[in-house]
């Protein structure tokens, strides 16, 4: 890929922010009977971020702000939230939101097209459309991509890697008409990647088709998390030991290894759904901290000690995911950075 055809970038997680966006949960039919909890476990994660940068929240009309306006009134300075009134079908703010990138400097809304993870849940017509009121919102330029893309389906260094997944964007419920090449095509257009590194497959009750937020995660430029499962017998392990040797044979642009930290599985956690798609590498970068999804499972201490090592100028926050992950998400599923402008719009 030619450094001449990028025009957009996406900078990594960990750039500075100036805010954070996310919808509110609110679809019951997503958190049957711990819609409350999965509530309080994100509002612990609000409180938190909102000590190093402005919180955005989507909410579906003026009696969902003002009850969301109470519940922080006494946690956090109302000038470090700022409330929207676009409504969403669901919470996932990473997948159906905006993903925000840079055009020469300037902030811009990449705009793809959202299909509730190859058309699995009815009705997302509201989904779908809030990443165009999110540029509104902000007041930047927005970019329509008329290719269907998710947030957590991808990871960018900042520097031209990409890492995603076969599982998820050569799936044909996303684009059937693309191949591997139109698709590295695409990520090298819109988000500047160089580089595109594909593994394979993801966790068992991934219901978004193996999005690389659940697996593997850049921590900084050359170095990436990854989770691992040593249980032979686990479903996790062969497919997780497989990504393992693909990312160990990766080399970056500049003919440097990655470096690789293994992360830990959670002991399995289950719902009436089956097994959840607990994950540590569903962690949320935010200016001071890092918010951490925590399953109270043996692995929960390991998991936290090996993200604080990578994270050493930030806070790592854990908090109880039990009640998100039946939904099948947690904080970086329901989250969006919106980085730092360089420069105004032109």
């Amino acid at each position: 890929m030619s450094e001449s055809n990028r025009r957009y970038r996406m900078p990594p997680e960990w750039a500075p922010h100036q805010g954070t966006w996310l919808s509110w949960p609110h679809n019951v039919e997503t958190w049957p009977g711990c819609l409350p909890d999965a509530e309080a476990a994100l509002e612990r994660a609000v409180v938190a971020l909102a000590g190093g940068e402005l919180v955005h929240i989507n909410v579906l009309d003026a009696s969902h702000e003002a009850a969301l306006r109470r519940r922080f009134a006494a946690s956090v300075a109302p000038e470090r939230i700022r409330f929207h009134r676009i409504v969403t079908d669901d919470a996932w703010c990473r997948d159906h939101g905006a993903i925000f990138a840079y055009d020469d400097g300037a902030l811009i809304a990449l705009d793809f097209l959202f299909n509730a993870w190859g058309e699995k849940y009815l009705p997302y017509a509201a989904d779908a459309a809030a990443a165009r009121q999110m540029a509104a919102a902000l007041g930047v330029q927005r970019v329509a991509i008329d290719r269907v893309l998710e947030g957590g389906s991808i990871e960018v260094n900042g520097a031209g890697c990409v890492l995603t997944t076969e599982q998820c964007l050569l799936n044909p419920n996303r684009n059937p008409a693309l191949t591997r090449a139109d698709i590295e095509a695409m990520l090298e257009e819109y988000l500047g990647a160089s580089q595109v590194v594909w593994l394979g497959d993801g966790i068992v009750g991934d219901d978004t088709d193996g999005h690389i937020d659940d697996l593997t995660r850049f921590v900084d430029v050359a170095t990436v998390v990854t989770v691992v499962e040593p249980d032979r017998a686990d479903p996790n392990h062969a497919p997780l030991a497989e990504n393992l040797e693909r990312l160990h044979d990766v080399r970056l642009r500049d003919g440097r290894p990655l470096s690789i930290v293994e992360l830990p599985m959670p002991t399995p956690v289950l719902g009436a759904r089956g097994r959840l798609p607990a994950s540590y590498a569903n962690f949320y970068i935010g200016n001071e901290v890092v918010i951490v999804p925590v399953f109270d499972a043996p692995q929960d201490a390991r998991a936290i000690d090996v993200l604080a090592n990578c994270f050493p100028t930030r806070r790592v926050v854990p908090i109880d995911a039990r009640a998100l992950v039946v939904g099948l998400g947690t904080f970086h599923c329901l989250t969006q950075q919106i980085p730092v402008a360089h420069r105004t719009p032109r």
